[in-house]
């Protein structure tokens, strides 16, 4: 199963991106401008360093997209995940009735991006359950538990190094699936959970249009 890593271009902006910033701007505030009254708006134009205000929050936000890793992944579609996780050469620690609720992508190629929430999210090293949630809807993504499971198979010291995870729900109950080492051995976790989530973990999910995007 095939594993490509796409790393960060290290080109600089190009003009067109900067045109296409721009463009949005242009377009949030004309959409908006009656939720501005003129002389409020014009006063607000005369800020000092407002163009570096507002710089900040896209920097910001692709400071976070940099730091995603993305693999594209072959997955055996053709397996259950039950199947695809008593295949994958890791100790099981799996609840058989929620490894069958894991989502079920399509196609046979993924685009599998592993993020980390930023500080701001967490909360004594913690983040929730809904909060993670609300993670996965900003960054685009959704849970492809199977291609996930493929992916650490095929690389299986990738966890070694960076303990993945996954999210979603059933019937209104959070479940999860972990990949990770501990005490020499690698293993795997499938079960619902409702707790806290610490802040070691990457998580894992493809874009939401389809679990077959490929860059």
């Amino acid at each position: 199963m095939a594993k490509k890593t796409m790393t960060a271009s290290v080109e600089e902006m190009t003009d067109g991106q900067i045109d296409t910033l721009v463009d949005g701007l242009r377009a949030a505030a004309r959409k908006h401008r009656t939720e501005i009254p003129r002389d409020v708006g014009q006063e607000a134009l005369g800020t000092p360093h407002l163009g570096m205000m507002m710089w900040a929050v896209y920097r910001k936000l692709v400071e976070e997209l940099s730091k995603r890793i993305v693999h594209l992944v072959t997955v055996d579609r053709a397996r259950s995940p039950l199947d695809a996780l008593k295949a994958c050469g890791r100790k099981l620690y799996v609840t058989e009735s929620v490894a069958s609720t894991m989502p079920r992508g399509t196609g046979d190629k993924a685009k599998l991006v592993y993020f980390k929430p930023g500080p701001e999210c967490y909360n004594n090293g913690v983040i929730s359950c809904a909060k993670l949630d609300a993670e996965y809807k900003k960054h685009g993504l959704v849970p492809d538990p199977q291609a996930q499971i493929d992916d650490n198979t095929a690389n299986p010291e990738f966890a070694d190094e960076t303990p993945n995870a996954c999210q979603w729900v059933d019937k209104g109950n959070y479940c999860c699936a972990t990949f990770n080492r501990w005490g020499g051995g690698r293993y795997v976790n499938v079960y619902r959970f409702d707790g806290d989530w610490l802040d070691g973990w990457s998580f894992a999910g493809v874009p939401q249009a389809s679990s077959t995007s490929v860059l």
